[in-house]
């Protein structure tokens, strides 16, 4: 057994070793004397349930591996509490003090020791959360995990593109960022095992690896909701007749992917570029996701509505315009060609 490991042993049963003697003290002579002097026992009751001294909202945490006079201490420090004697003595009657767990926990002003030890039991700890946004990176999911301070611990070096699902994570203080990111890894995971499950028929979509990279196209092309779902289907029906997607994100992710720059429009010599991620060049999806994509844009993938456009173009306002034909397409590219925007 190494020796840290034996010296918390021993340190946690010297400390339950201190509680026990502490118990028998109380059982001893404090106990026999509140039953003799019954206003006394009354008094530690009301004291018990009546409100605590504590005038505002206060976090304390109280660290693995504190024993019971230690935590009792602790809360009389902080204002938590009054006489820890009275409080050890009525949590120890009540045969509670071993249920304490460690964690970090908010006191509303006025507490009762009463609902102090129910926190303390339940386990009822501060959570904190951290927001994943929708078409990120994992160069960015990283850095923000990396700028969390409440969270301990290193990144996991590989994060597949497209493998976490972006949304608001809660967490403990001191949880571990590989710990989260399992989590985050777990939840996509499921996402699209469900999504995929309730997918459309006849689906030009092999593999689940195939939806969450038309997902992620789907994500960077459209930043309005009721849109994922025609963006989707303009690229399914461009795949079943063996068209070239021609997705700007995807060739600028290739760019990205290849350099590190980060660019927000793209030349003719980009559009040229041999990038296996240039749908402009090759045929089908590109190689992989090129963003982690939200539950929406993956059920959006894989339940498109029935519609026979095969184009759009921005429109300038955030939005964009659809077009079934080729001409309609340009119509409506030669309006709105000052948006700025490339079209499909």
């Amino acid at each position: 057994m190494p020796a840290e490991q034996a010296e918390r042993r021993y340190d946690a049963r010297h400390r339950m070793e201190d509680d026990m003697r502490l118990f028998r003290v109380l059982v001893v002579t404090v106990v026999p004397l509140a039953l003799a002097e019954g206003g006394a026992w009354l008094y530690a009751r009301h004291w018990y349930e009546a409100p605590g001294p504590l005038s505002e909202e206060k976090t304390v945490v109280i660290a693995p591996g504190t024993g019971f006079q230690g935590i009792a201490r602790v809360l009389a420090q902080e204002g938590v509490i009054g006489p820890p004697i009275i409080y050890m003595t009525m949590v120890l009657m009540e045969q509670q003090h071993a249920a304490f767990k460690a964690g970090e926990y908010a006191f509303p002003p006025g507490i009762s020791p009463q609902n102090v030890t129910e926190k303390l039991t339940q386990g009822d700890v501060v959570l904190h959360s951290v927001t994943i946004p929708e078409g990120l990176v994992s160069e960015d999911i990283r850095a923000i995990l990396a700028k969390e301070p409440l969270l301990t611990g290193d990144i996991p070096g590989d994060i597949a593109e497209g493998a976490l699902l972006p949304e608001t994570y809660f967490f403990l203080r001191g949880d571990g960022r590989a710990k989260v990111m399992a989590r985050m890894q777990a939840n996509m995971q499921a996402a699209l095992a469900k999504a995929w499950n309730a997918r459309k028929p006849d689906m030009p979509l092999r593999t689940l690896q195939e939806a969450l990279t038309l997902a992620s196209i789907v994500e960077k092309e459209t930043g309005r909701p009721q849109e994922r779902g025609r963006v989707a289907a303009v690229f399914l029906n461009r795949l079943r007749l063996g068209m070239k997607l021609q997705s700007d994100p995807t060739t600028l992710y290739g760019i990205f992917r290849a350099s590190g720059k980060r660019k927000s429009g793209l030349t003719r010599r980009d559009l040229a570029s041999d990038s296996p991620y240039n749908t402009y060049v090759i045929p089908g999806l590109p190689p992989g996701p090129i963003v982690h994509p939200s539950k929406a844009s993956i059920e959006a993938a894989l339940n498109p509505p029935d519609t026979a456009e095969l184009y759009f173009v921005a429109h300038g306002n955030g939005g964009h315009v659809f077009a079934t034909t080729l001409e309609e397409h340009q119509r409506n590219v030669a309006h709105y060609r000052n948006a700025g925007h490339m079209s499909k």
